[in-house]
């Protein structure tokens, strides 16, 4: 690989609390553990700034040599197939733009930081401007591409029917000792720019609001951008105030599609009270000006009506993204669609865009933009398209997945079929 492709400026300003308690040093690396606490990593032994320093070092020594990083794979397999990574958007904040990559590395104010870590074995004078912060599983829904570890609901019901024997441990932030320990970190750090929640759901997360209090307490909340995600399942007026008095909010709205089968895999969600909330929510984000975004995660049981987001989110001037393409549970990936669901898929989408004509833009890094929203909704769409035409066929897992929905479905009284009744082929043929 080459250093454009390889390069990554995330970290020098940008770290990461996990479930445990345990810092890593990107939001966007391929998971690990997150329920193990890796006490040589976690707060309960060492502070943000010294993990920074010490931990972080190798990577950057990594990077500056031109060496890709195996956690970087989710990035790289983005951009892969035209998709925005976490890796570009982050570059984009320093000023490094992927067309002009030589050229605007060698103008960015972090330039001479680079140079700096370079010389001194990985270490920076900088200091974490950037953070996720991961809440733990606190949530009141349980999607069928989830996991015990991000969901309490789930966790519960997957003990109920043997797919795991003992429940995730503690978050680190139910602990009123290392939360408040954080959040005198937090307000303790000079340049805080931007905090990116995730759950759980983290607007019925008790932590979240703590959070949110004592840095409106501070003063801090003037100069900070709060990025969270709902599921559209609550609407909470206590955190909607505090949101308010932030520099910048913005706003994830997690949703799979505007059909049934979005109340299938984000169980047990009802597709009338989700649209409520979606609208009840995009009102309040064009009232306050806040950044607003559908937030998907395509499986292969929704890719097929993804359309229904993209019309939704042009007729709202709304972007939409992905974390990344998804990776786990292996047997939900796209790819395990076999290539004559595929083309089904493929012309839909190609319909969908043929239909929505934008002009012609160099790839859009910052999703965000308010001004190129539409070409933004086609370069995802178009993204899929290329995942689906390219990606290896991994078919052979729908007898794991089917196996899988079986065991939810014992559980919930639900079918698969009642939803998504073209697959019915595909999915008896393969033991459904």
């Amino acid at each position: 690989m080459s250093f454009n492709k390889t390069f990554c400026s995330s970290p020098w300003f940008h770290m990461r609390i996990n479930n445990s308690g345990t810092y890593e040093y990107c939001r966007w690396k391929k998971n690990s553990n997150s329920t193990r606490v890796d006490l040589k990593h976690n707060i309960q032994a060492v502070s943000p700034l010294e993990y920074f320093q010490q931990e972080m070092s190798p990577i950057r020594t990594q990077l500056l040599d031109n060496k890709s990083v195996s956690s970087c794979d989710p990035c790289y397999k983005m951009e892969e197939h035209g998709k925005i990574s976490g890796r570009q958007r982050q570059l984009l904040k320093i000023g490094v733009m992927m067309q002009y990559f030589d050229k605007s590395l060698l103008s960015s104010p972090y330039f001479d930081d680079f140079k700096y870590s370079h010389q001194h074995q990985g270490q920076t004078t900088r200091t974490p401007a950037d953070w996720q912060i991961d809440l733990g599983n606190y949530c009141n829904g349980a999607c069928v591409f989830c996991n015990a570890e991000s969901s309490s609901r789930l966790a519960t019901e997957f003990k109920k029917i043997g797919l795991i024997s003992n429940m995730p441990p503690p978050n680190w932030c139910d602990d009123p000792i290392l939360l408040d320990k954080f959040i005198k970190d937090l307000n303790a750090s000079p340049n805080l720019k931007y905090l990116h929640f995730i759950g759980g759901e983290t607007v019925i997360t008790p932590a979240f609001r703590t959070i949110l209090q004592a840095l409106v307490d501070s003063g801090q909340s003037k100069q900070i951008t709060i990025g969270f995600t709902t599921n559209l399942s609550v609407w909470s007026i206590d955190i909607i105030n505090l949101l308010k008095q932030f520099n910048l909010v913005n706003l994830g709205l997690s949703i799979e599609t505007l059909t049934s089968i979005n109340d299938y895999v984000r169980y047990p969600s009802n597709l009338k009270q989700t649209k409520m909330y979606l609208d009840q929510w995009v009102s309040l984000a064009k009232e306050q000006n806040w950044l607003t975004q559908l937030r998907i995660t395509p499986t292969c049981l929704t890719i097929h009506k993804i359309d229904t987001i993209y019309e939704y989110a042009w007729n709202n001037n709304l972007s939409v993204e992905s974390c990344n393409f998804l990776y786990h549970p292996e047997f939900m990936k796209i790819s395990v669609l076999p290539v004559e669901q595929r083309v089904q898929v493929i012309k839909k989408l190609q319909q969908w865009i043929d239909a929505h004509p934008v002009n012609d833009l160099d790839t859009i890094v910052n999703t965000r933009d308010p001004s190129v929203v539409h070409q933004q909704i086609v370069q995802d769409a178009q993204s899929y398209i290329d995942y689906l035409k390219n990606s290896h066929d991994e078919s052979f897992r729908l007898p794991a997945l089917i196996d899988y929905l079986h065991k939810l479905e014992s559980n919930r009284n639900n079918k698969i079929l009642d939803y998504i009744p073209e697959y019915e082929q595909l999915f008896k043929s393969h033991g459904y």
